[in-house]
């Protein structure tokens, strides 16, 4: 999620809001639900209630617009395993299976799609902007892993963040294709089983 997003709603006696920020958030929307080549730059500003002038002051194009939409729901992916690692401190184990045993159950969201990271590197298959910062977020997910992998005693922590990748990537797309009672909602149990047979236990 990277994973569901929705458009959190203002109080009323709150300050008004950017028209950067609208833009922002009727981007992210629009391009979870529908795809990032499918929205026009109409159609953007018309959910946000802005003109294109606002759009292009704050970004530049809809290439550094649906960067800005990626680097954001990056933050949401490390929030969500941060929180999972605070849960469990000093144990990477229960950290990563609690993770994903949340993936499994956010993956039963009516609207989920997936990782937008994901969906946007296959949207994206040459050279760009928007390709860039999908895979620079796979790199680091995937170098987290191996992180965690590696404190938790894994002979080859490669290995077993690779493996766990897979499952990751998995989640994404059998919930796409089978819907919320699919096999994305194994995740954690299958988490479980990876790790188990990593550590010898």
């Amino acid at each position: 999620m990277s994973d569901t997003v929705q458009i959190p709603s203002k109080p009323e006696d709150a300050a008004p809001r950017r028209a950067g920020d609208k833009v922002l958030d009727a981007a992210e929307s629009l391009f979870y639900a529908q795809g990032i080549r499918a929205v026009g730059v109409e159609e953007i500003v018309n959910v946000a209630g802005v003109g294109k002038p606002s759009l292009y002051r704050a970004f530049g194009s809809k290439d550094e617009l649906t960067a800005a939409v990626l680097q954001r729901q990056e933050g949401g992916f490390w929030s969500r395993l941060d929180a999972a690692v605070a849960a469990h401190p000093d144990d990477p184990r229960a950290a990563i299976t609690a993770y994903f045993h949340g993936a499994a159950e956010r993956s039963k969201q009516p609207d989920y799609r997936g990782c937008a990271h994901s969906n946007a590197a296959v949207e994206y298959p040459q050279a760009s902007l928007v390709r860039a910062e999908a895979l620079g977020f796979k790199r680091r997910q995937r170098e987290r892993l191996t992180t965690m992998a590696r404190a938790m005693g894994a002979a080859d922590p490669q290995a077993l963040a690779d493996e766990l990748l897979l499952l990751l990537e998995g989640v994404y797309v059998t919930r796409q294709v089978h819907g919320p009672d699919g096999p994305a909602q194994r995740a954690g149990e299958a988490a479980e089983a990876l790790i188990a047979r990593h550590l010898g236990a």
